[in-house]
């Protein structure tokens, strides 16, 4: 294989670093003493995790956003398997109308979602409450999924499926024994980015979540919002490494490039 150009590899290194900076100057602000953002040049010190630790609802909004993101990309994985193997599978009318509505989330502006999803939760009782944030979240995060099933549904072979069921297998079993396994990896993928999403989620939860279920990001954009001191920097560190574990955990059990491509 060729090496890469000179310049093509300079490139590539400013690029990168020009990513990893406002993610250094984060991590390097997070251990100032002042009570001020400032760099932490003159001496780091732990004052803000320590009164991270101290910030209860920073934590119980952390915990919110974890449960939250976990149950709606379950329940959009859930949604999303039948409707992505029907899709890549089968050919009916209305295939495409039924695939562009439920990517609609994409092309939507959140801000827009955030009113609409607002007026209909009022309407039904549901404005303020955890179930309808949870369904909010559910519904913006659900193309995510549906995209990496449809490619791994795409890309799946079903001769094997048909050969089972020549030979007595039934629907559950193989879709339980046979389909399911193979386009695992689309479905894992689809599941963590829309984890990923449903918990960065900003733009709509601001509209949607009541002052008891502020998810972290809200929490975060309603303190900034009254005072600027280095407590977030603190909070933002810790979501940094956290994210950065879990990545590596899924490229040495898994590998991420199966994972976020739906590759089997």
């Amino acid at each position: 294989m060729s090496k890469l150009p000179r310049s093509l590899l300079v490139f590539h290194w400013l690029f990168g670093i020009f990513m990893l900076a406002p993610l250094a100057m984060v991590v390097l602000v997070s251990f100032t003493a002042k009570g001020y953002i400032a760099m932490p040049f003159d001496g780091a010190s732990l004052r803000w995790y320590r009164a991270m630790l101290e910030a209860t609802d920073f934590i119980d909004a952390f915990w919110r956003s974890l449960g939250l993101a976990a149950a709606a990309a379950t329940l959009a994985t859930l949604m999303a398997v039948p409707a992505g193997m029907a899709i890549a599978w089968h050919r009916f009318a209305g295939r495409d109308t039924i695939l562009a509505l439920l990517l609609s989330p994409l092309m939507v502006p959140h801000v827009v979602l955030g009113i609409a999803l607002l007026r209909f939760l009022t309407q039904i009782g549901g404005s303020g409450s955890y179930w309808g944030l949870t369904a909010a979240h559910t519904v913006i995060v659900l193309p995510y999924v549906l995209r990496l099933v449809v490619a791994a549904a795409t890309g799946f072979d079903r001769s094997v499926a048909q050969a089972a069921q020549s030979l007595g297998a039934s629907g559950w079993t193989v879709f339980r024994r046979i389909e399911l396994p193979l386009i695992v990896p689309g479905v894992a993928g689809g599941w963590l980015i829309a984890f990923i999403n449903s918990f960065d989620e900003l733009t709509m939860s601001i509209f949607v979540a009541s002052a008891g279920t502020q998810t972290l990001p809200v929490k975060m954009y309603n303190h900034i919002a009254h005072t600027i001191d280095p407590l977030l920097a603190s909070v933002s560190t810790v979501m940094i490494v956290l994210t950065l574990v879990l990545m590596i955990v899924l490229d040495r059990f898994y590998g991420l490039d199966r994972v976020l491509s739906g590759k089997t």
